[in-house]
This record gives C-alpha cells, sequence and structure tokens, in this order.
C-alpha cells in the first residue's frame, strides 16, 4: 500500500546523551528516519537533548528541539506542535521508554497522536521479560527457564529452581544495565537489590544459565503486508555470557548449517509475528546449546537498535531509512534499494560476498577501580568495524583499527614458559575480559590446542582454528625473515590481514622496509564494492573496502577531491562531536563542487552512512590503510583536524610520505602541543601561563615541584583526555604518582603544571582563513572551577559572570594567538581566570588545539554558526568574508551544557570529577537567564531535583567561605543542614543551624548510614589530597546507588540550587525560533 496521506506531521523522539549502552548509533539511524520522511513530504518534529548529533541539526528536520527527553516536556512540543503520529523506534531505549510513558499518561490520547512504528502492545510485550516468555511458548518457542521476581524474596525463590550460575535481566533498562550473572547467593543479593532499583517497574528475570553456549542476532524488516526479509544473519564470537554489545561479533554468521540457518530464520519471522512488529526493523537474538543443539531465545528489540546500525553498514541496505517509510505506510516491494540505483526492490534480501568482524573498544584505564570482567551488563563505550574476503582478513583489520596499539593479534607480553603465566592465561580464557582474543592467540602460541581453549572459553572451534592458523603463520614469518617474503607469499599474508607493522615486527625491520619490498613485488590492495547484492548488479555507490585481489572496483575519477579521515571508533575523550564535525565537512565541501571522500571505521556514524560523502573507505586509520587510499585517489587536499586525536597522529607521517595535509599545518599542530617550543611562543607575545616545568625522570620531578610549589596537575605529554592526569597536593601524592601512575623518561616526560584554585575556566573556539582573519565562534565559561578536565565541565555560552572587560582581552589573546600559529580552520583555546590580591581578574592561558574540539557542535547549536562547514571551507581555500561569516554572534538567550557520566555502569569506581576525562556524552539546555538553561540542562541529564529534606555539607578547608552562600541559599529555599563537624562548627559560627553528623572513620551511626536510610536528599562534598578523597569516597558511591543527587563541586552546587525553582517550567523552544532571533 502507497503512504499514507492522512499524516502531515510527524514527531521523532532521539535517544539523548552518549552513553554506554546507546551511543552514536541512534543519531544515525534518526537522521535517517528524518531524511527518509522529509523526502516523502512530511513536516518532522525532532526533540533530543542531546547536541553532538548530526540529527539536531535545523535542517534535519522542519523543528528540532533541543529538550530534555521526558514526558512532560515531550507533552508540551506535542501541544506546540501538533503531531499527527509518534516514531518511537529510532531513539533506543530512551524513546520507546518516553513513548510509553506518552501512552500511560494519557497525552497521546488527549492530543489524538499515533504511535507508529511499533505499537504499545509490542513494546510492552516485547520490552516486558514475563509477557515475552508466554509470547514465544504461545508459537513454539523456548525461552531458557526463568521467571519474574519483583523482590529479593521471590528472586531468591526462583533461583533455587534454576541452579547457579544464574542470569538476572531487568525490565525496560539500557545495554543490561543492572543485570549480571550470580555464583553464589551474596552476588545474587547484590544484583538483584540493583536490578530491581535500577528497573523502571521494578522487576527482573531471574534465569537458567546458558554459559558458553552460542550466540546469534537475526536483523529482520517486516512490513504490513507480512513481508518479511532477514538483512543480516549475526554470529558472537563470545558465547553466551557476555552482552553482545561487548562480544566480538561477525557478519554473515559463520558457523551455522544451512539446517540451522532456516530455522532460526523462521524462528525470528515468527517473532515479529506474534509480538506484532509490522512496519520495521528488529533484532532477535537466539542461544543455541553446542553440545545438544537445544535453540532458545533470548530477547528482541522491537525497534531499531546497536546491532541494526551494524547490519545496516555490513550490508549496505539501510535499515532505519526502510523502517521509517514502513512506518507510513509503505510495503517493501514499493521501495527501490538505493544501493544497486533501484535496480532491486528493498524486499530483496541482501546476500553479501565478504565478511564483516565488529570489535568493541573499553575504557577501562578511565575507571582503574572498576571491574573489567565482561558479564551481561555492557561496558563498552565504543566499536570498530572491519571488512575482508575472508575472516582472518576482516578480524586483523578490525583489531588495528581498534587504536589501542594493537598491529595485529599481538603478544599479552606474558613469559610463555613461566607457570603462573600460563595459569593467568587460564583465567582470562576462562573469565573474559576486554583483551581476550589476545590471551586466546598467546594460548596457542603455549602449545594449546584448539580443544584446550575451547574446553575453557567456549569460542566454537572453527574460530578457534582461524586464530590458531594465523599464530603459525606468525611463527612461519619469525623463523624465515623478510628475504623469504616473495610476491606469492606477500599477498598469502595480506591475504589473511597482517598489516605492514605487524610484519615488520615480526622480521625485525621497519613498516616503511615492507611497505618497499611490498610494492617492488606489486602487492597492493584492491578495493571492493558494498553493494548488498554480491555483486550480481552493478551499483554506482561507492562505498569500498580493501582486500588482497585481482580486480579493483574503485573506478575513481578525476575530479577535484578533498579527503576527510574520521574519528575512528568512539571512546572516552573522542566522541560523536568529532563525527559531527567529519559530517559537516563532507556537506560543505560536497555543496562547493568537491567530490569528498571519507575514510573511516567505526559502523555507528553518521560519517559512514554511504550518501554523507561522495565515496565512502570503510578502512581502519593506519598509516598503511590511508596511504594506499591516497595514492589511489589522489585528493587535492587532506582534512586530518576533524577527526580528534585519530588522524592528526598520522599528520606528520602522511606529510612526509607527500600527502596534500590541508587547513594548519602538522608543525603549528605540533607546535601547539610540544611544550618547551609553545613556551616560547607564548613568551614572545607576552601571555601569562600558569607556572610549569618538564620533568624527564621522578627525582626531577620531586626537585622541580618544590620549585613550582603544590598543589600541582601533573600529566604525561601527547594525551587526549587528560589521561593519566591528577592533582596532587603533597610530595606524597608525587612520589606515588610517578612510581605508579607513569613512567617517566626521556622520551615521555612528565608535565608539571601549578594548580590554580578557584579560578574559572573558559573556553574560546575560532576559525581562522588563509589571510589571517579570525571569527570568534564562541565563549563559554565554565560552571565547574579549574581543574576538572574542561570535557567534564558544564559551560554556559555567553558567559554569566564574566565581566565585558575580561571577555574582551580573551577575544584579543585568541587572536594574537591564531596569527601566530597561522591557523587556517578551527582552534579552541583553553584559560583559567583567577582574581588577584586586588581583586582584578588574571588570565592565564591553559592550552590551544588547532584542531575541531569537542565544543564545536554545541557552540553551533548555540549560536546557529555552522562553525565546521566554515572552517572546512576555510581550509579548501575560501576566505570568511566570502562566506559572510565576519562577526561572531552572542546570543540573547543562555545555553548550557552539561556533562554525561558512566559511572552507575562501573561498580567500585569513585564518581569524583577531576582533571581526567570520564564523561561519554552531553546535554543541552537553553533558558532566558542562566539558572533557568541550567535547570534544563540538569533535567536533560537526568539529575533530579532533591526533594525538600536534610541536605548534607561537607567541604574542604579552602571552600569553607565559599559554601556559606550554598548553605544560606538551601536554607532560604526549606532545606535543613546536616554537616561533619569541621564544616558544621564553620556553619555554626556564621549563624546557621546544623545537625552534626560522623564522618565513616570517627564511628556510627556515620553518614553512610543516614544515605542508606534514606534520610539525605542533597550532597555537597569537596575534598582535596588522596587521603580525604579516599576517605570520602563511600559518601560519592551510596549517594550514586541510591540516587541521591549530589554535588562534588562548590560552584556546580550553587548553580544548582540556584535553578531549582525552575525546574520543569517555561516555554519551549525550537532551534530554528531562536536562530530566528539572532537574525532578526
Amino acid at each position: 500500500m502507497p503512504k499514507r496521506t492522512d499524516l502531515k506531521t510527524i514527531l521523532i523522539i532521539g535517544a539523548g546523551p552518549i552513553v554506554i549502552g546507546q551511543a552514536c548509533e541512534f543519531d544515525y539511524s534518526g537522521a535517517q528516519a528524518c531524511k527518509a520522511l522529509r523526502d516523502e513530504g512530511y513536516r518532522v518534529v525532532l526533540v533530543n537533548s542531546n547536541p553532538a548529533t548530526i540529527m539536531t541539526d535545523p535542517e534535519m528536520a522542519d523543528a528540532v528541539y533541543i529538550e530534555p527527553i521526558n514526558w512532560q516536556t515531550v507533552e508540551k512540543i506535542i501541544a506546540k506542535e501538533k503531531p499527527d503520529a509518534l516514531l518511537p523506534t529510532m531513539g533506543g531505549q530512551t524513546a520507546l521508554n518516553c513513548a510509553l510513558d506518552l501512552a500511560d499518561n494519557g497525552v497521546l490520547e488527549k492530543y489524538n497522536v499515533e504511535l507508529i512504528g511499533a505499537k504499545r502492545d509490542a513494546i510492552r510485550m516485547a520490552e516486558d521479560r514475563e509477557l515475552f516468555r508466554v509470547a514465544m511458548g504461545e508459537i513454539g518457542l523456548e525461552c531458557p527457564s526463568a521467571a519474574v521476581a519483583h523482590t529479593l524474596e521471590e528472586a531468591i525463590d526462583i533461583q533455587t529452581r534454576v541452579g547457579y550460575p544464574t542470569i538476572i535481566r531487568p525490565s525496560f533498562t539500557l545495554g543490561g544495565s543492572g543485570g549480571g550473572i550470580a555464583y553464589n547467593r551474596e552476588e545474587l543479593v547484590d544484583i538483584v537489590t540493583r536490578g530491581l532499583e535500577l528497573s523502571p517497574t521494578t522487576e527482573v528475570l531471574v534465569e537458567e544459565s546458558v554459559l558458553g553456549w552460542k550466540e546469534f542476532e537475526m536483523e529482520v524488516v517486516r512490513d504490513t503486508a507480512d513481508n518479511c526479509i532477514i538483512v543480516c544473519s549475526i554470529e558472537n564470537l563470545d558465547p553466551m555470557g557476555v552482552h553482545t554489545g561487548d562480544s566480538i561479533t561477525v557478519a554473515p554468521a559463520q558457523t551455522l548449517t544451512d539446517k540451522e540457518y532456516q530455522r532460526l530464520r523462521d524462528a525470528s519471522i515468527a517473532v515479529l509475528r506474534k509480538i506484532g512488529v509490522d512496519t520495521g526493523g528488529s533484532n532477535v537474538q537466539f542461544g543455541i546449546s553446542p553440545t545438544t543443539g537445544r535453540v532458545v531465545v533470548i530477547e528482541m528489540n522491537p525497534r531499531v537498535s546497536r546491532s541494526s546500525a551494524l547490519a545496516s553498514k555490513a550490508t549496505g541496505f539501510p535499515i532505519a531509512k526502510v523502517a521509517a517509510k514502513l512506518a507510513v505506510g509503505y510495503t517493501l516491494d514499493e521501495l527501490k534499494n538505493e544501493i544497486t540505483g533501484g535496480l532491486t526492490p528493498a524486499s530483496f534480501e541482501p546476500s553479501i560476498d565478504y565478511v564483516v568482524t565488529k570489535i568493541p573498544r573499553f575504557a577501562f584505564e578511565k575507571f582503574p577501580a572498576a571491574d573489567a570482567r565482561l558479564t551481561t551488563q555492557m561496558k563498552s563505550v565504543g566499536e570498530v568495524m572491519a571488512m575482508g574476503r575472508t575472516f582472518q582478513e576482516s578480524l586483523q583489520k578490525a583489531l588495528r583499527g581498534l587504536e589501542t596499539g594493537k598491529i595485529g593479534l599481538d603478544p599479552t607480553g606474558l613469559d610463555l614458559s613461566n607457570e603462573d603465566d600460563i595459569t593467568t592465561i587460564k583465567r582470562e580464557l576462562k573469565a573474559p575480559g576486554p583483551e581476550r582474543l589476545f590471551f586466546v592467540g598467546d594460548a596457542f602460541r603455549a602449545g594449546f590446542s584448539v580443544e584446550d581453549v575451547f574446553a575453557l572459553s567456549h569460542i566454537d572451534p572453527w574460530f578457534l582454528d582461524q586464530i590458531e592458523e594465523i599464530i603459525q603463520a606468525e611463527a612461519e614469518v619469525a623463523a624465515d625473515g623478510i628475504d623469504a617474503l616473495d610476491a606469492v607469499r606477500l599477498r598469502k599474508l595480506k591475504r589473511a590481514g597482517f598489516s605492514d607493522a605487524r610484519l615488520a615486527e615480526l622480521t625485525g625491520t621497519n613498516e616503511a622496509a615492507v611497505r618497499a619490498l611490498r610494492r617492488a613485488h606489486k602487492v597492493r590492495p584492491v578495493y571492493k564494492r558494498v553493494d548488498s547484492c554480491a555483486a550480481e548488479f552493478a551499483t554506482s555507490t561507492a562505498y569500498l573496502y580493501s582486500t588482497y585481489e585481482d580486480e579493483c572496483e574503485a573506478a575513481p575519477s578525476n575530479r577535484d577531491k578533498i579527503m576527510i579521515l574520521g574519528g575512528g571508533p568512539n571512546r572516552i575523550g573522542q566522541g560523536i562531536e568529532f563525527d559531527y564535525c567529519c559530517v559537516h565537512a563532507a556537506l560543505a565541501l560536497r555543496d562547493d563542487g568537491f567530490e569528498t571522500i571519507m575514510v573511516n571505521c567505526n559502523p555507528e556514524t553518521v560519517s559512514t552512512d554511504y550518501d554523507t560523502s561522495d565515496r565512502l573507505y570503510f578502512e581502519p586509520l593506519t598509516l598503511e590503510d590511508v596511504l594506499e587510499i591516497v595514492e589511489l585517489e589522489q585528493p587535492k587536499g587532506v582534512i586530518v583536524q576533524y577527526g580528534g586525536q585519530t588522524p592528526l597522529k598520522l599528520a606528520r607521517a602522511l606529510e612526509a610520505n607527500g600527502v596534500p595535509v590541508i587547513g594548519t599545518s602538522p608543525d603549528s599542530i605540533d607546535l601547539a602541543e610540544d611544550r618547551e617550543r609553545f613556551q616560547q611562543l607564548v613568551d614572545k607575545l607576552g601571555l601569562k601561563q600558569p607556572p610549569n616545568r618538564i620533568a624527564r625522570n621522578d627525582q626531577e620531578a620531586l626537585l622541580l615541584a618544590r620549585e613550582i610549589g603544590y598543589p600541582l596537575v601533573v600529566r604525561p605529554s601527547y594525551v587526549l583526555g587528560g589521561r593519566a592526569m591528577e592533582i596532587v597536593y603533597g610530595e606524597s601524592d608525587l612520589a606515588r604518582y610517578v612510581r605508579d601512575a607513569v613512567k617517566v623518561s626521556n622520551d615521555s616526560p612528565v608535565l608539571l603544571d601549578r594548580f590554580l584554585d578557584n579560578a574559572v575556566e573558559v573556553d574560546v573556539d575560532i576559525i581562522a582563513d588563509k589571510d589571517g582573519n579570525v571569527l570568534i565562534g564562541g565563549v563559554m565559561e565554565h560552571i565547574e572551577e579549574a581543574g576538572v578536565h574542561s570535557g567534564d565541565s558544564s559551560c554556559s555560552l555567553p558567559p554569566y559572570s564574566l565581566s565585558a572587560e575580561t571577555q574582551a582581552e580573551l577575544r584579543r589573546q585568541v587572536v594574537e594567538l591564531a596569527k601566530a600559529l597561522n591557523v587556517v580552520g578551527l582552534m579552541n583555546t583553553q584559560f583559567a581566570i583567577q582574581a588577584g590580591e586586588n581583586g582584578e581578574d588574571i588570565v592565564y592561558l591553559l592550552e590551544v588545539n588547532p584542531r575541531a574540539s569537542r565544543t564545536v557542535p554545541f557552540v553551533s547549536k548555540a549560536t546557529g554558526m555552522p562553525l565546521a562547514k566554515i572552517a572546512a571551507r576555510c581550509m579548501a581555500g575560501k576566505t570568511l568574508a566570502e562566506q559572510g561569516a565576519t562577526k561572531e554572534i552572542v546570543p540573547g538567550y543562555y545555553s548550557v551544557k552539561e556533562a554525561i557520566f558512566p559511572f552507575a555502569k562501573f561498580q567500585g569506581v569513585d564518581p569524583i570529577l577531576g582533571p581526567e576525562m570520564r564523561s561519554t556524552g552531553e546535554v543541552m539546555g537553553v533558558g532566558r537567564s542562566f539558572s533557568a538553561a541550567f535547570a534544563r540542562a540538569q533535567e536533560a541529564g537526568g539529575i533530579k531535583a532533591p526533594p525538600l529534606g536534610k541536605a548534607f555539607v561537607s567541604v574542604r578547608d579552602p571552600d569553607k567561605k565559599r559554601v556559606l552562600p550554598v548553605a544560606k541559599a538551601l536554607v532560604e529555599r526549606g532545606y535543613t543542614l546536616v554537616a561533619t563537624r569541621g564544616t558544621g562548627a564553620w556553619l555554626q559560627e556564621h549563624g546557621m543551624t546544623c545537625e552534626i553528623v560522623n564522618k565513616v572513620v570517627e564511628g556510627r551511626p556515620h553518614i553512610v548510614d543516614s544515605i542508606k536510610n534514606g534520610e539525605i536528599v542533597y550532597i555537597v562534598n569537596t575534598t582535596e589530597g588522596r587521603a580525604a578523597i579516599n576517605d570520602s569516597f563511600s559518601i560519592r558511591r551510596e549517594a550514586l546507588q541510591h540516587r541521591v543527587t549530589y554535588s562534588t563541586t562548590i560552584a556546580g552546587a550553587m548553580a544548582l540550587v540556584q535553578s531549582l525553582e525552575f525546574r520543569g517550567t517555561g516555554p519551549v523552544w525550537s532551534l530554528q525560533e531562536l536562530h530566528k532571533e539572532l537574525n532578526a
């Protein structure tokens, strides 16, 4: 049936901030849905709280609301925009839960809004564990034996029937939040208690263990005429027991017999029919016993998911776009497959003649206290995907695309002749961690058989055979040396995915030598097209991957081209903000008539959508892979300053190989990163930096520290996201840091900076063109004081407390710096402003990054200036004047960016903020005053307003003066105060009434008991020094566990308290309305 004409306006709900379990894949699906529905002539209204997304660009929908995703706010949008339908399947769990809340609270009925894409009953049946189990039984499919518990007593009762180990899965949560595997009574009590707290419906499924079974997923699309297609089958290399988001996955499935495949295919279609998904994509997960062949259904998602993004990228079949069109009435046979240029209908099942491997990227280095064992609760922060003609090729390409310093199946560095190290290998195979695959490699190096490894790991023997072959090939290469590598052998090794760098390591030579040898033997990659039909039809879409075969399908053009290097897998410190910039570069340069080429390997992102750029190379971002593409395509320019640290690390080597890097020169980028060269520039310009020194050994560090004076910020040089940065308050702290945290040497010196206590930090983003003209994009004042990583601090645009003189001085300094560094394109500068002795502002320059920064999307949304597009055009040679972008826009409203943290996922991690970045995502709030905007941002971040009751205050000595206004503001708003002895005495001296409570070290009953008993509604807790931080850790952890709102900085507390009266108030504005104001 053709599309519906009774619908005019459709509301799409986005997924909100990037968190573990919900990353950029929903920006990709949401952006596709917006595009698809507008192409069909519908008016699209979008709500999403995350400003770093492409889908919230004002061009993507007719009305874009960057507002909190809760039913109360969405009701205001519905009342104002009057949509006919709501599409909730594009925004992950967040959008589904919000849609159910809207339905349950009568909002959809009141405004006569129809739910399309997934019916309310279908969502309920798929998400409610008990209803789903019953439904599966009715169609003759088995689930693992289990029952639903609403209390701890019920859970213990069910456990006695299903036995240990027991799997616990909460209902309606994201990425398995609150779930886990219990091996004993104590673990069961712990996981169930947490799961019941996190589940919005207070229910958990207590399930028999299917640990070690094989896990498969089917991506299915079904329409109203009951046409069903399987887009892709996905096999998890890691067996059941590891969340599929944390598993290495392979498409198509490799170890199913044809009969098994047909059985899963029929079962997954039956599941969609039963649940009632009839207009879109779903993902169905199965477990298969490797011994008996018994098949169980694990779960299904009645929406576009992380796996559908992977399946779309793996096959070229745009699931989200198709699902959006099915939701408005089309059937599959009425839609054309764009990738084959319309030669096949969308009802034509994709077939692929290559292998795709996805490997998750973890961030445990940011959370040393976290448990790195992988279970049913997702812990990875990103993923990388690679394609090859064989499993080995795609696996090794994915490993080097991870950017964790691996160049293939590297050894772990264990001593394979040592008994203890062999025990370690066995333990790592049995209890999966983020590096398990490398331990599998080491097991084969140590002489384990495939049977031995299977018995420990339960990874299917077929995969183990493949890995063992890689290890054998490595041993042969190492034994024979580089001279034995002739053309035939090199080609065979390259087909198995070996990188030049790995071959160099095995033969004791260097990468350049292997590259030269390979080229002399004419062993070069060819590029194949992803066409969704295994080359049955020709395709005009240039979506390419490399392999070592004979025929090349790339067919490069001779147009003027610009190549953009993406950011690789998401990680903390380098996320969706950089992808946003890459997409903007591609769109702007394509409009200007260039052919745009994107190189990236992240399957979640909009940049790897086949129609974002003219040509897409889905390849790892390593020197070897990029050079081969450059040689084939011959671009006029390559952009390295948009993908974060990933392409920047390649800039020098690319330039040395004759690649035309455009924009700011690699030398200027290096100058800004190199402490000593940068210091000279700062002195020349007469600017001020905090006193700092560089130490090249442990002794020197301690001596120089005395010279600068404590407290200090210490960090290794060349890092993104503040890896291994710390504030040290005294000599013992510093001694521990140089002993435990870093290895100090000539090659990796440590930087010591005087820490500016109680300073205000400011970020400034600018664009400069080739003629040295500078446009100020935005000046942002941080809310948390200096010392909190800029990526973790909330910030306000325009600044809410800085004087006009200070702001003018910042602008002057930034312009000087941009000119001195010959910046062409974007530059971000960070300052700290400290009050001098006479109350005057002293401006300190902290750092300069001549590249895209993570604030670019936020500034673009707040000011209506597409900074990344303007800067890309500057790099390609246009001036600011030619683009009509010459004056800074300072809005008449406030925009506040708030960071979102993953602390709840990691038991045992301290949720205190510091100089190392730990946030995964961001939200934005807009208001007429700073407090109103801050309230909106807090609401969007899910930070609840503390109800009236007892507020606990405990601060370090330097903050005592500054905490008084916070305490007064709390009392004025009706809270009563509770404090520890020191803080309490100070408050009482200043005429405030407060109850005194014990610290944890002072004996019971103490503050943590009060939190556990639900007596405390809000916590203000600041600390300094390692010992004090450790003492107060349990306070912050319990607050997190019991969902008590807390602030760990005075400025953050003040902003929160002053914003309380604005919670839930005020109208909603679309970006289009706000930007219209700016141009009035």
